[in-house]
């Protein structure tokens, strides 16, 4: 029997102050210069916006939780470029950003869990897809915030 990996994980440090990469990763205007193209929605936790990836489709995720400075979180179908009416409907992955100061910077703790729940004949896939896809995006994070 496979064992399916659950958990992602990526941790950068960035010359940047927690309020300044709360922003980037909490408010619409600013999460699109690294992450979707753009966002149809509140990203207020219980909204459901869509995030919009140019050339790899929609996906509608569930704001978990938002606790200014130091989380933010959501739910989403990783890899999805379906938009479901309820992302609380249908098996999904935890998003989650923990945001630590040290000294005159900040540690950003990137965690997506869940994909040992996910249907068996996807979750290997899209456990390998978001994996190098997490790098790149913490990439270009990175890159916004300098």
């Amino acid at each position: 029997m496979t064992t399916i990996p659950d958990t992602i994980e990526r941790e950068i440090i960035v010359a940047a102050s927690q309020e300044r990469v709360y922003a980037a990763i909490s408010d619409p205007t600013q999460i699109t210069q690294w992450f979707p193209d753009m966002v149809e929605g509140s990203l207020t936790p219980g909204e459901q916006p869509i995030f919009i990836f140019e050339g790899h489709g929609k996906t509608r995720v569930l704001i978990v939780d938002a606790r200014p400075v130091d989380y933010f979180a959501f739910r989403w179908i990783p890899g999805s470029s379906d938009v479901v009416d309820d992302v609380t409907c249908v098996p999904t992955t935890l998003v989650e950003f923990t945001l630590e100061a040290v000294e005159e910077q900040t540690k950003i703790f990137m965690k997506e869990s869940g994909f040992a729940q996910l249907p068996m004949d996807v979750a290997q896939e899209k456990f390998d897809m978001n994996s190098g896809g997490w790098g790149y995006m913490m990439g270009r994070l990175e890159t916004f915030l300098a």
